[in-house]
């Protein structure tokens, strides 16, 4: 009936394999005039810098070809590790979802006021550089992955922020929320459901009947929040009733539900089931719209 913790924490504070790859400047002689008897070949070399590709850009902040195809990689090598294999576009999709998620974090940070200075940012550096095993450790990871110093601090500064904005989001849903104590039968049969509520509506004890359909749970479907299960039309009952009433039959992708709230308070410890599926739903929901308010450019 609940919604199932998300299989993976959103945009963890890790080293993820980002690259920018930056080609040096071109030097093409372009001759300015043509030579004469008189006069002498004059040759003026233009700098010519080549677009670093990207895969995407978000509200004109790019994320490159190298960093993504660096994130991919290290996609597929933790599914493996879990013996698992997901479809290229899927990952891809995810992959770049996460990279698009991090920047629209990391901008909602800095809008809300909190930076990183080069104080900060290199204590965090030298911590990395001794979980690997020292400075050059370090840096020989950065070259593998297609890092310079200056790319692997920026991509750097920008999970900080992006994690500071995380926390800040799901820190904000409260411990305790307005909640219901439910007990419900469930039915897979529409005809069998009517007949146990006109059976209820006469007086059937409902602890009762509910024993009878769900031995294992007694049908008993714990304290619960808006915003917690899976079906959105449990929820309305419920919210709907009083202690002791009674729900009609509820129609669900599961079944046919009965209810019957026996307890509400208005200010209810969450379960930490509960907590983490509200923090969840704050994160996308907080993504969703900043993503609707942006203009974001898929080119993998």
């Amino acid at each position: 009936m609940t919604s199932s913790p998300l299989k993976r924490t959103l945009l963890l504070i890790i080293i993820l394999a980002l690259g920018v790859s930056a080609c040096a400047p071109d030097l093409e002689p372009t001759a300015t005039s043509t030579p004469t008897s008189t006069q002498t070949a004059t040759i003026t070399p233009t700098i010519t810098a080549t677009p670093v590709p990207l895969a995407a850009t978000v509200n004109g902040e790019g994320i490159t070809q190298a960093e993504y195809q660096a994130e991919l990689a290290r996609f597929h090598s933790a599914q493996a590790a879990l013996g698992k294999t997901v479809a290229p576009e899927d990952a891809s999709r995810q992959v770049l979802d996460d990279l698009v998620s991090q920047v629209l974090l990391a901008r909602g940070a800095q809008a809300a006021g909190f930076s990183l200075d080069e104080a900060a940012l290199q204590e965090r550096v030298d911590r990395l550089a001794e979980q690997v095993g020292g400075a050059k450790q370090l840096a020989a990871w950065e070259a593998a992955h297609g890092y310079s110093d200056e790319s692997f601090r920026l991509a750097l500064r920008r999970q900080i922020l992006a994690a500071w904005m995380r926390d800040t989001i799901v820190a904000a849903v409260p411990e305790i929320a307005e909640q219901v104590h439910v007990q419900q039968i469930l039915f897979y049969n529409s005809d069998i459901a009517q007949q146990v509520l006109g059976q209820l509506k006469a007086g059937a004890d409902f602890a009762a009947m509910a024993a009878l359909y769900d031995p294992a749970t007694q049908g008993e479907l714990g304290w619960f929040p808006r915003g917690y299960l899976l079906q959105p039309e449990i929820e309305t009952a419920a919210f709907a009733l009083q202690p002791g009433e009674i729900s009609d039959v509820i129609q669900t992708s599961a079944g046919y539900h009965i209810l019957k709230v026996l307890a509400r308070d208005p200010a209810h410890l969450l379960s930490p089931d509960a907590r983490l599926t509200l923090q969840e739903k704050a994160l996308a929901g907080w993504l969703q719209e900043q993503q609707t308010a942006s203009t974001i450019v898929l080119t993998p």
